[in-house]
């Protein structure tokens, strides 16, 4: 049932951003559900997750399978380090955390195309995309917690 859950909120997401856009950009919120998938659980939960969100985006999307794979993979990965021996999660390490990987994440999907297919936009307008995507995932760090961490008794 939690499966079906996820899935159906995976599909809601993809519909919403594929269908708004802030000053002609499309949010990215794809990576919220890779990077919450990464600080609720292990890093191979995080980069399996991630793997396989992007590869669903990668097929949706039409271009080359890839770019997505890689880049949702990654920031599975890399949030999972945010959950905690690491760093100790406070909202601003969620804002920075969220808004640096969603960068992180257009800018491997740009690379990836631009490197194995052909530049789709220039780098500027890849910059000013990427950017808008991060400051419009940002507040969603704010509410994005990991898992309380629990260390035993100590008393």
């Amino acid at each position: 049932m939690r499966y079906l859950f996820w899935a159906i909120i995976i599909l809601l997401i993809f519909i919403i951003q594929g269908r708004v856009s802030l000053f002609d950009v499309a949010p990215n919120f794809i990576s919220v559900v890779a990077y919450y998938a990464g600080i609720r659980g292990e890093k191979v939960y995080g980069t399996l997750l991630g793997s396989l969100i992007g590869a669903v985006q990668d097929s949706l999307s039409g271009a080359f399978l890839g770019p997505n794979l890689l880049s949702k993979g990654l920031v599975g990965y890399f949030s999972s380090f945010m959950s905690g021996s690491f760093f100790r999660w406070t909202p601003l390490l969620g804002i920075i955390g969220i808004s640096v990987l969603t960068f992180f994440d257009g800018t491997v999907v740009f690379l990836s195309r631009s490197i194995f297919e052909r530049m789709p936009v220039s780098i500027g307008a890849a910059l000013f995309m990427v950017t808008i995507q991060s400051l419009i995932n940002a507040p969603l760090g704010i509410f994005l917690k990991p898992r309380a961490v629990h260390h035993g008794s100590e008393g």
